[in-house]
């Protein structure tokens, strides 16, 4: 199993709750207690109530730093409902024909006997494309954002992920006055709508929820195509199964997603009181981290976890988080899943990794989790 074997089991073994091995508060790592968690109104997702006051180097844009994530009901139902519209099952059933497409496309540079990278050819450059079209991005910008995304999620370069979060919000601002002037179509136009109609976003808002959009709306989702395509390598019967049967794709999704999340670790949350997760006590202020990739793979609610297994029922995995926070754009992302794996059984004959897979490198931060690159050949 490489690099996800045993993905939690040493935190697990500490018990589902546990003090953080650094720093304060708390890391949750069973399922139950993780899916407790997740939807408990005691730990509060308002970041900027819980840090101020307090002293900091970073200069995070607040359009970054005070999404719709880091916020709690009423102000996250309001922000909620605005966008919630653009990714029901009708609205992505709509994007379907544009997606396949652009798969298409890209996968047309992959050519029998040269090695091909999935995650530069086909993972990372598709669900941004995908999210600058709905947002209405143009095309000779997208290049410029998806940069500045990227970098948003460059660990342990505080200085790097700063500046980006200041280049995004203010590219953000600028296409919103000057889609002012010369209105579209996309979410981003019905957005700029509510703010100068009756829900009255407020410009901060408007800003911070395009900026989020398009960050969440992209990112994990290369992550999760990467390592659904690698979770099949590792399991040949499996991927056989889906070449042999692509309708069976949409079903083993869940699994997939459960098996390898590109989620490593939820939004940050703390206690807003006393809480008990599981057999632990939790202080009032104590933050939260509730481990998703781990709590996947909980073999008491997931038997023998490390496998994957398309026929298992993976339905209640936690990859798109859970209760109120759960990804708004879950629809969209297994919508793209489904269409990239699709194609590729359909158009690629049988292929494998081009080079050892003790080479591939991981791209990891403390929220998400994914390949760097995954070459492939046929």
């Amino acid at each position: 199993m490489g690099d996800t074997k045993g993905i939690g089991e040493g935190e697990r073994a500490c018990g589902p709750v546990r003090p953080a091995p650094s720093g304060p508060g708390f890391v949750v790592t069973g399922y139950d207690a993780a899916r407790e968690a997740l939807r408990d109104p005691r730990l509060s997702k308002d970041t900027a109530a819980f840090f101020a006051g307090k002293e900091s180097s970073r200069r995070l844009h607040p359009a970054v730093s005070r999404t719709m994530l880091a916020s709690d009901p009423p102000h996250h139902t309001r922000l909620r409902k605005l966008v919630t519209k653009a990714f029901t099952t009708g609205a992505v059933a709509r994007l379907r024909p544009y997606i396949a497409r652009v798969t298409d496309e890209l996968l047309d540079a992959w050519h029998a006997g040269e090695p091909y990278d999935f995650v530069a050819g086909v993972a990372e450059p598709l669900p941004v494309t995908v999210i600058c079209e709905l947002l209405g991005v143009p095309h000779t910008d997208r290049p410029h954002v998806r940069r500045w995304s990227g970098e948003l999620f460059a660990a342990g370069r505080p200085e790097v992920i700063d500046a980006a979060s200041h280049g995004l919000a203010g590219y953000m601002t600028d296409l919103i006055a000057a889609k002012r002037h010369h209105p579209g179509d996309s979410l981003l136009d019905d957005l700029i709508a509510a703010r100068d109609g009756d829900d009255r976003l407020t410009e901060p808002e408007l800003v911070s929820l395009a900026v989020l959009l398009l960050v969440a709306g992209h990112e994990t989702t290369t992550h999760a195509l990467g390592n659904a395509l690698l979770s099949l390598l590792r399991h040949p019967a499996q991927l056989d199964r889906l070449r042999r049967d692509p309708d069976h794709i949409p079903a083993a999704l869940d699994e997939l997603l459960r098996h390898d999340s590109a989620v490593s670790t939820a939004t940050f949350r703390y206690t807003t009181e006393p809480v008990t997760l599981g057999d632990t006590k939790i202080p009032a202020g104590a933050p939260v981290l509730v481990s998703i990739g781990a709590a996947n793979r909980d073999a008491t609610r997931f038997p023998n976890p490390d496998t994957l297994d398309l026929n298992r029922d993976a339905s209640a995995h936690l990859a798109f988080g859970h209760g109120i926070h759960r990804c708004v754009g879950a629809p969209l992302a297994r919508a793209e899943m489904e269409i990239v794996l699709r194609a590729v059984l359909k158009r690629v004959p049988p292929f494998e990794l081009a080079v050892p897979e003790g080479v591939l490198e991981w791209r990891r931060t403390r929220l998400v989790r994914g390949l760097v690159s995954l070459p492939l050949v046929y």
